[in-house]
């Protein structure tokens, strides 16, 4: 495995079937592939490749395009859409000549992708097998999630994952990264970024990072293969403690585990739980709703608005800690699927959220197969909490719990047994 999958889950993301068939190009998109393989032909006379060759990349740019207009969450300006692509080529191809017909069309799709927004983008091969293996709670890298700033500038880190090369170096939410091995990265996109921190498992990549109350300094780190506990548990006194890491491939099965094998050390003495979402940021929104059912008895867990259709996930009856107290500890390394388990229990009163205010981002990804092991991952929906609020800018916690670096005490921690403990007694 190779490089940094970065910002694969920091994200709220819905997978379709590797059978869905994608719709039929209408006459804008035929028209904007046209034009796409006309910009490239003119380019140069040198290209290896006949244009005949280059067919099937330019009806996948078609039916790429085709999606956008049809299922992205807002309507699209299509000529904006093809100036982004047509961006995109010039950047990847100064020289005209230099590079192939194929290379450029995916160039092309990158390029009108992500200029939507900072999480769509289409999927080459290699990425889409790679966002898939990292649902599966394993992949290489750096172990850091990582989302773009609305206004340029660095790369913010949401999050790194718990006992990764990141983690051990001390990365934190909040942090911005300027340079990778001395490379101004400002102003460059998600994408870019990514591109300089892949690399071989095992070699080295110096991190500039730049911190609230602190002069810039370097982060030396090794990547290596990322191996996540996705769900852990232990106990608390008579309190369980939940850490769930990210929402990827059966969180919501290992939650269930997790809880039962509390109860099992507990007996009849649990009087509580602490679940901690602390730097989790997000996955797959099943899972997320999953585990919220999971504590809820009825009601609306979520709900998504896109362009096309509402959908509403409802709990079903049953409580799997039978309605003793709960805490969530959240911060801002909390992102997206986080956001909607804190959110849910938050507003059926099932919980207090203590900690500090969550990252806030309330879009959902769809990942959708194109063929030849590609895919597109496009912003599709936003989704809403129970009581009808959007998370963006992040959910305010009940307690404000913020943990002092330079003490060992986990302050969010004991800030959550000790409300356990006052709600138990009540």
């Amino acid at each position: 495995m190779r490089g940094l999958r970065a910002g694969f889950l920091t994200g709220l993301i819905l997978f379709l079937g590797a059978c869905t068939v994608s719709p039929d190009p209408g006459p804008e998109a035929r028209a904007a592939a046209e034009q796409l393989s006309a910009d490239i032909n003119a380019r140069s006379a040198f290209y290896s490749a006949s244009p005949e060759q280059n067919e099937p990349d330019i009806k996948l740019f078609a039916r790429v395009f085709e999606r956008v207009r049809s299922d992205y969450v807002r309507s699209v300006d299509q000529d904006i859409l093809l100036a982004a692509a047509a961006t995109a080529i010039e950047d990847a191809d100064p020289e005209p000549g230099e590079s192939s017909r194929n290379w450029l069309v995916e160039r092309a799709m990158k390029g009108m992708l992500e200029s939507l927004d900072p999480y769509s983008t289409y999927l080459p091969e290699n990425e889409y097998t790679a966002m898939k293996e990292s649902m599966h709670g394993r992949f290489g890298g750096l172990g850091i999630q990582i989302a773009a700033p609305e206004k340029g500038g660095g790369i913010v880190v949401v999050s790194p994952l718990e006992g990764t090369p990141a983690d051990r170096a001390g990365l934190r939410p909040g942090d911005i990264i300027t340079h990778v091995d001395g490379k101004n990265i400002m102003g460059k996109t998600l994408r870019e970024v990514v591109n300089e921190l892949r690399g071989d498992v095992g070699t080295r990549v110096v991190l500039t990072i730049e911190r609230e109350s602190t002069s810039t300094f370097d982060v030396p780190l090794v990547r290596d293969v990322i191996r996540m506990d996705i769900v852990k548990w232990r106990l608390e006194g008579e309190f369980g403690y939940l850490r769930i890491a990210s929402f990827t491939e059966n969180a919501a099965e290992e939650v269930e585990d997790a809880v039962q094998e509390i109860r099992q050390h507990l007996g009849g003495r649990m009087a509580g739980l602490i679940i901690d979402l602390r730097n989790n940021p997000g996955g797959l929104l099943i899972e997320s709703v999953a585990v919220s059912d999971a504590f809820i008895e009825s009601g609306d867990i979520v709900s998504t608005k896109g362009r096309k259709r509402k959908q509403r996930y409802r709990a079903t009856a049953g409580d799997i800690v039978g309605g003793l107290p709960i805490v969530v500890l959240i911060n801002k390394g909390s992102a997206s699927a986080a956001e909607i388990l804190a959110g849910a229990l938050k507003d059926h009163d099932r919980a207090i959220l203590i900690g500090g205010r969550s990252y806030g981002k309330g879009t959902v990804q769809t990942i959708i197969p194109m063929g030849r092991g590609t895919a597109m991952k496009l912003t599709t929906a936003r989704y809403f909490r129970p009581l009808g609020e959007s998370v963006d800018g992040g959910i305010q916690p009940d307690v404000e719990a913020e943990d002092d670096i330079q003490t060992e005490l986990d302050e969010g921690l004991a800030r959550a047994i000790a409300e356990l403990s006052r709600m138990a007694s009540l």
